[in-house]
C-alpha cells in the first residue's frame, strides 16, 4: 500500500489523466476496478481496510491484494514507457538511426547508410554518449574497406578518442561511488571524516584532476558529494571557492550546452552554496543564470528543476528581507505534484520556516500536519539533515503554542534518536540550544535575566562569523529574540548582519 501511495503521489495531475487513459485502454473488461483503486489512492489518505470496504462493500481482502499488484504492475509499465517516449527519446532515435544504417550496409547501400551514421554520430557527439558514439565508429570501421570515400585512419582516431573520454566517464563513476561511500560514514554511521582530503586522495589515486577534459556530468558528480558533505557538516564555506572555480574552468570549453542537464545541476549547487554562506546577491545572480539555461533547448529541462530554482530563490528572498515574496513564490508551487519530491519537501519545511519566523503559528502548524510519514521515510525521501531540522522546528512550535504534551514528548525522542549522532558528527550546539529552549519553556521569565544571557552566549562555540551556518544562526536567533524580548524575523537579519 505504502510503495503504490509513493509512487502515485509523484504524478502530476496531467499523468493522473493520462495513466487513468491508459489503463482504459488496457481494461479487457468493464467491472475492472484498478481505475476506482487509482483514484481513491490519489485523491485520500486511507488504510487498506478503508479502501477494500470502499471498493467491494465487503472484507474482500484476497481479491484487494491482487488487484493492487495489478495496479502496481501497470504502474511499473505506465512508468516505463512514459520514460521511453520522453527522457530517453534521445537514446532510442540513435539506437535507431544505428539499426537502420546496418541495415542499409547488409544492402551494400553504403552511401546513404554512412549518412545516417553521421546524423547519429553528431546527436551522440551532442550530448556527449561515450558508448553510443563507439557503436557508431564500430560499424563504420567495419564496413569501411567497403565504401572508399570513407577515411578509415579518421575514423579510428575518433573511436580512440571517445574510448578516452569514455574510460574516464568510467573512472569517474567509480570515483562518485567511492565519495558516496565515503559520505555515508558521514551521514549515517556518524563518522567524522576530513571529505576535502578524502577527494583529494580518490581523484589522485585515479590521476583525476579538474580540468577541461571534464564533462558537465562529471564536474555534477564530484560537486555533488562535496554538497552533500557540507550539507551534512554545515561546512559551506568549504567548497564554495572549489565550487566556483572549477565551474569557471568548465565554462571556457567550447559547446557549454552539451549535457545541459548537468551543467543547471552545477549552477543550483553554486547558488546553494552561495546562500548558506550568506552571498545573497551573489546567489540570486546564478538563478538567473540557472533561468536562462533551463530556457534553453525549448525548456527540456525547466520543469525537472523548477522547484530547485524556486527554492533557492525564495530563501535567498526571505533573508534578504522580502519574507512576504518569498512565502508567496513558495505557496504557488509547494503542494504540486512533481517527481522531485526532496525538492517539495524542502519547499514545504522552508513555508514551515517562514511562516515561523513570521509569528504565523497557525499556518505553521498547518503545513507540519502534512508531515505525516516516519522520520525514516523522511531520511530515506529527503536527508538527515531535513529531519533535523524538522524535528527542532517542530519542538519550537510547540513551545510557541504552548502544547505541553506534544513538546516533552517530541522533545525526548529528539534526544533518544539523534543525541549520539549529533554529537559525533560535531553538532552538539543543537543539543545545547534544546537545553535552553526547554529551560525557556518551563520558565520563560528566566530567560531575560543578566545570568542567563551570559551564559547562553558563553555555551555556543562559533565558528569565525563568516563561516557560520545560516540555518544554525536561525534557530539560534529564536532564543536571542526571546531573551531580548524582540521581534524573531527582525532579529534572525540583524543576526545575520552581524555575523556576515
Amino acid at each position: 500500500m505504502i510503495e503504490l501511495k509513493s509512487i502515485i503521489d509523484t504524478f502530476s495531475y496531467e499523468d493522473q489523466q493520462k495513466f487513468v487513459n491508459y489503463l482504459q485502454q488496457k481494461n479487457k473488461r468493464k467491472d475492472t476496478k484498478n481505475i476506482q483503486l487509482f483514484k481513491l489512492l490519489s485523491n485520500i489518505d486511507s488504510d487498506s481496510k478503508t479502501i477494500c470496504q470502499q471498493i467491494y462493500k465487503v472484507d474482500h481482502s484476497n481479491a484487494y491484494h491482487a488487484l493492487r499488484k495489478r495496479l502496481f504492475q501497470s504502474l511499473i509499465d505506465f512508468t516505463a514507457n512514459k520514460n521511453l517516449e520522453d527522457e530517453n527519446s534521445i537514446d532510442m532515435q540513435i539506437v535507431k538511426y544505428i539499426l537502420a544504417a546496418r541495415t542499409f550496409l547488409l544492402q551494400n547501400n553504403f552511401n546513404i547508410a554512412y549518412k545516417i551514421l553521421n546524423k547519429a554520430e553528431r546527436l551522440a557527439d551532442e550530448h556527449l554518449l561515450f558508448p553510443m558514439l563507439n557503436e557508431i565508429y564500430h560499424t563504420q570501421i567495419q564496413y569501411a574497406p567497403s565504401f572508399t570515400k570513407i577515411d578509415l585512419d579518421a575514423i579510428i582516431l575518433k573511436q580512440k578518442e571517445n574510448q578516452k573520454k569514455h574510460q574516464l566517464e568510467d573512472q569517474l563513476n567509480i570515483v562518485y561511488a567511492k565519495l558516496k561511500s565515503v559520505l555515508n560514514n558521514i551521514a549515517h554511521q556518524g563518522n567524522v571524516i576530513n571529505f576535502e582530503l578524502e577527494l583529494e586522495t580518490i581523484l589522485k589515486e585515479h590521476s583525476i584532476k579538474i580540468d577541461t577534459s571534464l564533462s558537465f556530468k562529471s564536474l555534477y558528480q564530484i560537486l555533488a558529494i562535496a554538497h552533500i558533505s557540507a550539507l551534512v557538516t554545515t561546512k559551506y564555506y568549504s567548497i564554495e571557492n572549489f565550487v566556483l572555480k572549477s565551474y569557471s574552468l568548465l565554462k571556457q570549453k567550447k559547446e557549454t550546452d552539451k549535457q545541459l542537464f548537468y551543467q543547471i545541476h552545477t549552477v543550483y549547487i553554486i547558488a546553494n552554496t552561495l546562500f548558506r554562506n550568506k552571498r545573497f546577491e551573489s546567489s540570486l545572480l546564478y538563478i538567473k543564470e540557472m533561468e536562462q539555461l533551463m530556457l534553453l533547448k525549448k525548456r527540456t529541462y525547466f520543469k525537472s528543476f523548477i522547484l530547485k530554482k524556486t527554492l533557492v530563490e525564495a530563501l535567498n528572498l526571505n533573508y534578504n528581507n522580502n519574507q512576504d515574496k518569498a512565502i508567496s513564490l513558495v505557496e504557488s508551487i509547494m503542494y504540486k505534484k512533481h517527481d522531485d519530491l526532496e525538492s517539495l519537501l524542502d519547499l514545504r519545511l522552508s513555508c514551515f520556516m517562514f511562516h515561523f519566523q513570521k509569528a504565523n503559528f497557525t499556518k505553521a502548524k498547518s503545513i507540519s500536519s502534512k508531515f505525516y510519514h516516519t522520520d525514516k521515510w523522511y531520511i530515506e525521501k529527503a536527508n538527515m539533515d531535513w529531519v533535523i531540522k524538522k524535528n527542532v522546528a517542530e519542538v519550537l512550535l510547540y513551545i510557541e503554542l504552548s502544547e505541553d504534551e506534544l513538546f516533552f514528548s517530541r522533545l525526548k525522542s529528539f534526544k533518544r534518536r539523534y543525541s549520539n549522532y549529533l554529537k559525533k558528527i560535531g553538532q552538539i550546539r543543537i543539543l545545547t540550544f534544546l537545553k535552553f529552549a526547554e529551560q525557556y519553556y518551563v520558565n520563560p521569565k528566566s530567560v531575560t535575566s543578566i545570568e542567563f544571557k551570559t551564559t547562553l552566549e558563553n555555551s555556543f562555540k562559533w565558528v569565525a562569523i563568516a563561516k557560520e551556518d545560516i540555518f544554525v544562526i536561525s534557530f539560534y536567533a529564536w532564543l536571542k529574540s526571546k531573551v531580548e524580548e524582540e521581534n524573531l524575523y527582525r532579529t534572525t537579519l540583524q543576526l545575520l548582519k552581524a555575523k556576515c
